[in-house]
Parts: structure tokens; C-alpha cells; sequence
């Protein structure tokens, strides 16, 4: 790699986390592991706590959350989770949540 290539993420400075959004999940060679196809969400902050708290690591991993035009992947949805004006309550984490 030459020079700083390293691609990253969307600006989410501005986010609205009431903004509607959609969950498109993909499939795991683990079948032990939850997985989803896809759902809606009234608000994407709804929908990145389902993600955080609901999903291990490996399923959140091929997971894409689109909110209007915007697609985040699973590090931009730990990003804005651990923002500090995330407006939903957390659960507690545990010893084994991976960041």
C-alpha cells in the first residue's frame, strides 16, 4: 500500500436517528448463528440498537443498514451506537461484546 489508500466510511457528523431505515442481512456458513434477511425500521436508531444488542459480531458483520441513501456497515453502526447523542437507551455491555 502506498501512501494512506485506507477507504473510509460515510460522514456521520450530521446523522438523524429518526430517519426510517431498512436492514439487508446476509447469510452465515455458521448456521448456529442468527441471521436476517431483511427488515424495516420506523427509526434507524431502532434499528442499530436491534443490530448492537440483538445480533452477535458475526451476524452483524454482513450486515448493510441503508438510511435514504446513506449505507452503513457494521463498524459505522458500532460508530454511531457509541456516540454519545445515540437517543436510545443501552443494555448494559457484557465482558464478551466485541467492539
Amino acid at each position: 500500500m502506498i501512501g494512506n489508500t485506507r477507504k473510509t466510511g460515510p460522514s456521520l457528523s450530521d446523522f438523524d436517528f429518526s430517519e426510517p431505515a431498512e436492514l439487508f442481512g446476509g447469510g452465515s456458513w455458521n448456521k448456529s448463528h442468527k441471521t436476517v434477511a431483511y427488515r424495516r425500521f420506523e427509526t434507524s436508531a431502532e434499528a442499530i440498537r436491534y443490530l448492537m444488542e440483538e445480533l452477535d459480531e458475526t451476524a452483524r458483520r454482513p450486515c448493510v443498514l441503508e438510511v435514504n441513501d446513506l449505507r452503513l456497515s457494521h463498524i459505522d453502526v458500532r460508530r454511531l451506537y457509541d456516540r454519545k447523542d445515540y437517543p436510545l437507551k443501552r443494555r448494559p455491555r457484557k465482558e464478551t461484546d466485541a467492539t
